[in-house]
């Protein structure tokens, strides 16, 4: 198992730039400024998207790249909004297929499945990189990040990736203020994370089962609820919302349950414990 070490987080944390009050977009433009191009891991979040349009500001277009790998571990709607949000930015992106599932030890989805992940990725990145003569690939991991469950830090350290963010000591929050700041439009967008992070580890990663949890959350979407989780356990679908979210879902579970039932789901049940990043790290 790789995982983000005690030292690495406190490199990070002595080469953050010093801050009074919390990071400001100047700090993260300064830190950008010490490359010549970038090459940009884009996928349309908060972090990413803030990440590409500063780099914009402090480098140029002609400057910067956005590369997004498109698998069907990424929903189809993200996948737009990410276009979107690339059109209305102004930002240069570029679209790939990423076969991740053709890699049998993805697939097994053991612990470190996000190592395995990100050190393919991050070497595609590195090919469209050379190809594009860029020297820097980029992410938008920031210094939240780094206290969190993160196996795939380990693979950008080793292909070489920087995290201006984090270098810049910019938090989840920090990010979210300066993008609403900067009247960026997506500072709310809830957080995303692939598909398979709604998969227990040990279980198979399949087209099938990522196909069923993306109709499930896309159902949930529609009835306008958003940040949801539908976590997948065999036959049964284990929905996690925001507790101020589930008096709602209850008022419309017969229309749920019917639902998911069509979807394939043979059970449908609530998380009482209401949505959670990374819920199922609670079982490592």
């Amino acid at each position: 198992m790789r995982t983000c070490s005690r030292d690495r987080v406190a490199r990070m944390l002595e080469e953050s730039l010093p801050m009074e009050s919390g990071c400001s977009k100047e700090t993260i433009i300064e830190t950008l400024k010490k490359h010549d191009r970038l090459l940009i891991a884009f996928s349309g979040g908060v972090d990413s998207s803030l990440l590409a349009a500063l780099a914009v500001q402090a480098l140029g277009q002609n400057h910067v790249r956005c590369l997004l790998l498109d698998s069907p571990l990424i929903p189809r709607r993200e996948v737009e909004e990410a276009r979107e949000t690339a059109a209305e930015l102004g930002l240069p992106l570029e679209v790939l297929a990423f076969p991740i599932l053709a890699d049998p030890t993805f697939r097994e989805n053991q612990t470190d499945r996000c190592y395995t992940c990100k050190k393919a990725a991050f070497r595609l990145l590195k090919v469209v990189a050379r190809r594009e003569g860029i020297d820097t690939i980029a992410d938008g991991t920031n210094l939240s990040d780094l206290s969190e469950y993160r196996p795939g830090l380990a693979a950008s350290d080793e292909e070489g990736v920087c995290h201006p963010l984090a270098v810049a000591g910019a938090t989840k929050e920090d990010i979210r203020r300066i993008a609403f700041d900067c009247g960026l439009p997506f500072w709310n967008r809830p957080s995303a994370a692939c598909l398979a992070t709604r998969i227990p580890y040990g279980n198979e990663v399949t087209v099938e089962v990522l196909a069923r949890v993306e109709a499930a959350e896309d159902a949930l979407c529609e009835r306008g609820f958003s940040g949801v989780r539908v976590r997948v356990h065999g036959n049964l679908a284990r929905i996690e919302v925001p507790e101020d979210k589930m008096a709602r879902l209850f008022e419309i579970r017969r229309e749920i349950t019917a639902e998911f039932r069509r979807i394939g789901f043979v059970y449908v049940t609530l998380d009482l414990a209401g949505y959670r990043s990374g819920s199922m790290d609670e079982a490592i």
